[in-house]
């Protein structure tokens, strides 16, 4: 049985390699806030905006242990969600976990892109965003290298970059087929 939770801040990549590695391994992909979107039938940003930042982190964790008892499958976990509760712990019991690593610069320039999709950061300049970035991984670098196993985020731009990311997880994870 294959249970891997991937976790890291906002575009770092999770869910692109959560998908190549889901399918690359046979296995099903949840991305967890799309997870929390099909279930409420809202987007983040309305969930947000409906509950607050403490009320959305409420159905993240409940719908978590929900994805975190289905077997054979790659979960993709929000920025925050191993910082909340007993997250991190319980995916630790469940499955296991990989932090995926970026530099700042590779944060900023993803999510400088991205920006107007993220709740969080939707409303902020550049100048915000890199302070923000940079303030946010150093407060939870500590719960994410909680993870069993860190790998570099930087390189997943061209299906190649991906492709080798995938590789190098199978590898770490010791999930090749013999």
């Amino acid at each position: 049985m294959i249970r891997i939770f991937l976790t890291g801040f906002m575009g770092a990549g999770k869910t692109t390699l959560g998908k190549a590695l889901a399918r690359h391994l046979g296995v099903t992909f949840h991305d967890l806030d799309q997870y929390i979107e099909c279930r409420y039938m809202m987007s983040v940003s309305a969930l947000f905006a409906k509950y607050g930042e403490q009320g959305f982190r409420s159905i993240e964790s409940r719908l978590l242990h929900e994805v975190g008892e289905f077997e054979d499958v790659v979960v993709s976990c929000g920025g925050s969600t191993p910082l909340i509760g007993d997250n991190m712990a319980y995916m630790l019991r469940q499955g296991q976990t990989v932090y995926l690593k970026c530099n700042l610069e590779t944060l900023v320039r993803r999510l400088k892109v991205a920006r107007a999709k993220r709740p969080l950061i939707a409303s902020m300049d550049d100048e915000q965003l890199r302070l923000y970035i940079e303030s946010e991984t150093a407060r939870r670098e500590p719960g994410y290298l909680k993870a069993e196993y860190i790998c570099p985020g930087d390189r997943l731009e061209t299906r190649d970059q991906i492709s080798e990311t995938v590789e190098y997880i199978e590898n770490l994870l010791n999930l090749k087929k013999t």
